[in-house]
């Protein structure tokens, strides 16, 4: 299959006419745009950084600068990773913390992770992290960065820099932690901030980094941790701050049995009812996990339009059950895709998680409920949803970002998928990008990340997350 290559032009006026990337003769073009259409043999225009034609065999390509071939490929858009912590990668499965639940798997890390994390740290494992995102075929990814010692630095700047060098499109949250062990929280004491402080900070970091506008590269919400590890009041006060600034908000929800026992323990509710209570039941937030709520929370759920971040790999790692992923998108949850913090899941994969997620729904709902078409539309249009930008991302339309993914279908993994590319490519695997696109600019080619920096960064990460993990 040809990479890619640059067509010679007969004049400069030629040149001037032609969109900057041309991605064409794909096996299969799966847009996933309202009306799912499917273009075999399909193509897409990209120019300026915005999806500007899409075609198949019956409609000829424009010219480009830049022509890259699907020849053997499915093209579908990037993929969309709605939750995350990605300096966790400086633990990733530390044997001492690789086999307890959520809490105490916490209370075990976060004394490594305040002691240890500064702005090297932070920038060193987003870059890493987001390349290894890149490189599974994400193109936008969210980050809950909650934990921001005093003597830190600025955490949220560093791992910015780290997604704008490598050109991902970004939605960072200023995540937030106030209650500590002495008020009855999980995190120790010098792992939180006061709220002035948080709420402060909150207003500062969308002031300096929100981009507002239609194709925007980096965007900020606002993003109390827990009912464990914040007050009541930190979460009304963070809703107001949010509406005032018109920023979406996101927390972790009915995660698993010791956060509905806590939230019973301490405030007299269960975790969705605390949830409404301070005024987060609305289109504007979206919760990480999301594995408890009975029948009728979901319904609550649903009618509010809240979006969910299903992450089904780190779900089962700390054994903290299924989530109901398809009544919650049933009932009207926008419903996405997350990695969730590399020292949980491990793998930062969006396409391993799409393909846990289907077989999980085949798991819990049944075989015909769940298919790879669902999937898929759940990592792409489900995680612009609870990111607020349907219809910007994670579809292939005209005037939708120019972010894309190429997936090589050839070779003895795909022997035999003739009749469904579409089931090819999520039943059979492992796989990767074979090509990834974020604003019209390729970050991995011919499945290799474009950035000469990689074995660099892989150096000095492995340096710093020697301080994260003491040996014996």
């Amino acid at each position: 299959m040809a990479p890619y290559f640059e067509p010679d032009f007969m004049n400069d006026r030629q040149n001037s006419a032609a969109v900057e990337l041309l991605i064409q003769n794909a096996e299969l073009l799966a847009t996933v745009d309202p009306q799912r259409r499917e273009l075999r043999n399909g193509w897409i225009a990209i120019d300026n950084g915005i999806i500007t034609d899409l075609g198949d065999t019956g409609q000829p390509p424009p010219m480009a600068k830049k022509v890259l071939s699907a020849s053997g490929c499915l093209v579908t858009p990037g993929l969309i990773n709605s939750h995350h912590h990605l300096w966790q990668n400086l633990t990733r499965a530390y044997t001492p913390m690789t086999s307890q639940p959520l809490f105490g798997w916490l209370q075990s890390l976060y004394p490594l992770w305040t002691a240890n994390i500064d702005e090297e740290a932070v920038y060193t494992a987003a870059w890493v992290g987001l390349a290894e995102l890149a490189l599974s075929g994400c193109t936008t990814s969210s980050d809950h960065h909650y934990l921001h010692p005093k003597r830190a630095g600025d955490l949220l700047a560093a791992e910015i820099k780290a997604a704008s060098e490598l050109g991902m499109r970004f939605h960072p949250t200023y995540g937030s932690m106030s209650l500590s062990q002495k008020d009855g929280g999980l995190p120790p004491d010098d792992a939180v901030l006061p709220e002035d402080d948080i709420l402060a900070q909150s207003k500062s970091h969308v002031e300096r980094w929100h981009d507002r506008n239609h194709g925007a590269m980096t965007r900020i919400a606002l993003a109390p941790c827990s009912p464990f590890s914040v007050t009541p009041e930190l979460m009304k006060a963070t809703a107001e701050l949010a509406e005032s600034l018109d920023v979406r908000l996101h927390t972790h929800l009915a995660e698993n049995v010791e956060d509905d026992e806590y939230a019973l323990a301490t405030f007299g509710m269960r975790p969705i009812d605390l949830y409404e209570s301070v005024g987060w039941m609305t289109d504007r937030t979206w919760g990480a996990h999301v594995v408890m709520p009975n029948d009728e929370e979901i319904a609550r759920l649903g009618k509010a339009g809240v979006g969910v971040a299903h992450c089904p790999s780190s779900n089962m790692i700390l054994s903290s059950g299924i989530a109901p992923a398809l009544k919650l998108k049933t009932a009207g949850c926008p419903v996405g895709l997350g990695c969730d913090g590399s020292s949980s899941a491990d793998a930062a994969s969006l396409w391993q998680e799409a393909r846990l997620a289907m077989l999980q729904g085949k798991l819990v709902s049944g075989a015909d409920a769940m298919n790879a078409r669902l999937s898929l539309e759940i990592s792409t249009i489900g995680g612009a949803g609870c990111l607020g930008r349907s219809g910007e991302l994670g579809e292939l339309s005209v005037g939708a970002v120019g972010d894309v993914a190429v997936w090589n279908l050839q070779g003895p993994t795909f022997a035999g998928v003739l009749d469904d590319p579409i089931e090819g490519w999520l039943r059979c695997g492992p796989t990767s990008a074979w090509h990834t696109v974020i604003n019209g600019k390729t970050v991995v080619e011919n499945g290799t990340l474009v950035s000469p920096e990689l074995d660099e960064k892989l150096q000095r990460h492995r340096t710093i997350a020697r301080r994260f993990q003491p040996a014996g």
